[in-house]
C-alpha cells in the first residue's frame, strides 16, 4: 500500500488496532479488534466515530450573487438549490447528459457559500466538473487543510455536546459553524447510518487532538469501512460506484424524492439540467427498471453481482450491494430489477454458485432510521 494517500489520523487508526485497507486511493481502517459486527451494534446502541478524511471538502464563494451561484448549481444537478436555506443543507446528484448520476453529494447553503463534500472515488472528476462550469460564477477552493469525521448513533449529540454545547440546538440537515479550541468545526446533522448523527470538518492540525478528546468519552468507539457498509446498507442508501454510477439514473435509483417539484415539469425552473429529458420522461412515466431491497431467505448472504431472475428463469436484474445485516440478524440486498418484478412482496430468485436461491423484494430501510426531525 505504499502507493496510497494517508489520513490525517493515520497513525491513530494504527495505535487503536485497526486494521488498514486500500480504499478511494487511501489506507482506510476497515475494522478494529472489536470486529465489524460489534462495531455496527456499536453504533446502533451508543456512538461511533468513523474517519471520512477521504472524501472531498469545496467551498464555492460566489463572485457576484448567492442566487447567481445557485442556479449555476441547478445546471449541474435536477436539485432545488434556491429553497436550501441559510444554515440548511441538503442531498445533491451531479447528473449526466445521458442522465446517469456523475456523483452524489451533500451540500450546504453557509449564507456566504456552499460548501460540498463529494465521494472519495469521484473528488478529482467533481472539481475539474465544478471548475469547468463554474469557473465565471465562484471562487472553488478545495480544502486541503481540513480532515473530516463522523460521530453517529443514538449518544451522538450528547457526547459532541460535551466538547460542543452548540450542536444540541441542531435539527436534522442543519449546519453550522462554530469556534472551538481545536479551531472552527464546520458541522452538519446528518448521518450515512440511519442513526441521528454528525460530520465534522475540523483543521487537520487539530484533528488528533479533537478525535482523542472525543474517543475519552464514555460510550465512543472507533468505527472501520465494514460496519459504515453493513450500517447504510440495512439504512438503504446507495453506495457511489456499487448502486449508483454513470449507468443509473436518480428515477431508476429511487431517488426522485431528491428532485424536488421547482425542477419537476411545471416546476417554477423545470428542467435546465444535464440529462433532463431523460429524467423527466422516467418521472412522468416510470423507468425500465428500479433499485428495490431484496430479502435473501435462509442465511446465505448475497452481494454485488450476483444476478437475479423472475421465477420462470427470465434475467431481471442484478444486486449490487449485500451481505449479513447485523441489526436484523438477517442477510440483506439491494439490486435493480425489471420495473414489473419492483412491489414490495414480489418473488423471484437468484443465482449462488449455480443454484437459484428464493428471494424477496423489500421496502427500505431494513432498520428503522433514528434522525433528529
Amino acid at each position: 500500500m505504499t502507493d496510497l494517500l494517508r489520513l490525517p489520523l493515520h497513525g491513530l487508526h494504527l495505535e487503536l488496532g485497526g486494521k488498514m485497507v486500500p480504499f478511494a486511493g487511501y489506507e482506510m481502517p476497515v475494522q478494529y479488534p472489536a470486529g465489524v459486527m460489534a462495531e455496527h451494534l456499536h453504533v446502533r446502541a451508543a456512538a461511533g466515530l468513523f474517519d471520512v478524511s477521504h472524501m472531498g471538502q469545496v467551498v464555492l464563494r460566489p463572485k457576484g450573487s448567492m442566487e447567481s451561484l445557485g442556479l449555476a448549481l441547478e445546471r449541474l444537478m435536477p436539485v432545488d438549490v434556491l429553497g436550501v436555506a441559510p444554515g440548511r443543507q441538503r442531498y445533491g446528484i451531479f447528473t449526466s447528459e445521458t442522465g446517469g448520476i456523475l456523483d452524489d453529494l451533500m451540500f450546504a447553503n453557509r449564507g456566504t457559500d456552499y460548501l460540498l463534500v463529494v465521494n472519495a472515488a469521484r473528488k478529482t472528476h467533481d472539481f475539474a466538473h465544478l471548475t469547468r462550469h463554474l469557473a465565471d460564477e465562484a471562487e472553488i477552493d478545495i480544502q486541503t487543510g481540513r480532515a473530516l469525521l463522523a460521530l453517529q448513533g443514538p449518544e451522538a449529540e450528547s457526547v459532541l455536546a460535551v466538547l460542543v454545547p452548540d450542536v444540541t440546538a441542531m435539527q436534522f440537515m442543519d449546519v453550522a459553524s462554530v469556534p472551538t479550541v481545536f479551531g472552527e468545526l464546520w458541522i452538519s446533522r446528518s448521518g450515512y447510518t440511519g442513526e441521528d448523527g454528525f460530520e465534522i470538518s475540523v483543521p487537520e492540525a487539530a484533528v488528533p487532538d479533537f478525535a482523542r478528546a472525543l474517543l475519552a468519552l464514555d460510550g465512543v468507539a472507533p468505527i472501520g469501512l465494514g460496519a459504515r457498509d453493513s450500517l447504510r446498507l440495512e439504512a438503504g442508501l446507495c453506495l457511489y460506484g456499487h448502486d449508483i454510477d454513470e449507468t443509473t439514473s436518480p428515477v431508476e435509483a429511487g431517488l426522485g424524492w431528491a428532485i424536488q417539484k421547482a425542477r419537476r415539469a411545471g416546476g417554477a425552473r423545470a428542467g435546465g439540467f444535464p440529462g433532463e429529458t431523460r429524467i423527466l420522461a422516467e418521472l412522468a412515466d416510470g423507468p425500465s427498471r428500479k433499485r428495490v431491497g431484496l430479502r435473501p431467505e435462509g442465511r446465505a448472504p448475497m452481494r454485488e453481482g450476483v444476478a437475479l431472475f423472475a421465477t420462470d428463469g427470465t434475467p431481471i436484474g442484478a444486486i449490487t450491494s449485500g451481505g449479513f445485516a447485523p441489526s436484523v440478524q438477517a442477510p440483506v440486498a439491494m439490486g435493480y430489477v425489471a420495473s414489473a418484478f419492483a412491489a414490495p412482496g414480489t418473488g423471484i430468485e437468484a443465482e449462488l454458485r449455480g443454484r437459484k436461491l428464493p428471494v424477496v423484494v423489500a421496502a427500505t430501510p431494513f432498520h428503522p432510521t433514528h434522525y433528529k426531525r
